[in-house]
């Protein structure tokens, strides 16, 4: 597309520079009059799209152009509505973006996200190794190592605890999920709900420290410390 955008582009400045019949100038100098006259454009970018819907299958699959696009397990047998670009396929349930898929241009092909089949994987973990979803599903090797610790930990509830730390992708990027996973390792962390306090800590701003250069009439400024006494002084006319 940009091979074919470069050619249109100078296909078009050379035409700017050609004589139409019946006119004194060139095309370029007569757009100048034409822009005059245009209208503006609008705000909002045109978006070059298909629009319709569709409802997705048991496997939580939605057919579109003769592929299946996945959606999250929670939304099988639900009325979807596809947006189709010539990039991508998005596919919204009511005002919920829930799903956003590379356009596929072939035939009889199935995108899968493995993450939208972790909710129901959780509840069914000995399938993890035979999904289908998950067949091509390369992650960094930290996840491999996590794994192996959850399941040496407990055999029978180790792959659940995997699971549980990678449906935490339904709501952080993988890179930072992959940098939490790092660090809570180096730590010798493994449950899902330490991950989740790293990830969410390592996305706090840290906070401003007001400065005072500049400001020398506030650095006389005595803010006295609070004296928790008069709390109990409050509570005890509460109670009278």
């Amino acid at each position: 597309m940009a091979v074919l955008n470069e050619r249109l582009l100078v296909s078009c400045e050379k035409d700017l520079e050609r004589r139409t019949r019946g006119k004194s100038s060139c095309k370029r100098d007569l757009l100048l009059d034409d822009r005059a006259a245009f209208l503006p454009l609008p705000k909002q970018r045109f978006e070059a799209r298909r629009l319709l819907q569709a409802s997705a299958s048991s496997e939580s699959l939605v057919r579109f152009d003769r592929n299946d696009y996945s959606v999250p397990v929670a939304y099988a047998h639900r009325r979807l509505t596809i947006v189709a670009t010539v990039l991508e396929v998005r596919l919204i349930f009511e005002d919920r973006l829930v799903a956003r898929h590379a356009r596929c241009w072939e035939r009889e092909k199935t995108c899968y996200d493995p993450v939208h089949y972790l909710a129901l994987l959780e509840s069914k973990p000995g399938g993890f190794d035979v999904a289908r979803p998950l067949e091509e599903w390369s992650l960094p090797d930290c996840f491999g190592l996590l794994r192996r610790r959850l399941e040496a930990e407990d055999d029978r509830h180790g792959t659940r605890s995997y699971i549980r730390v990678l449906r935490l992708l339904e709501k952080f990027p993988l890179k930072e999920l992959t940098a939490a996973v790092e660090q809570a390792l180096a730590i010798d962390v493994t449950d899902a709900e330490s991950i989740r306090t790293i990830l969410e800590h390592r996305a706090d701003e840290p906070v401003t420290v007001f400065s005072l250069d500049g400001r020398p009439h506030l650095a006389r400024v005595h803010v006295p410390t609070t004296d928790v006494a008069s709390y109990g002084v409050l509570l005890g006319g509460q109670a009278s």
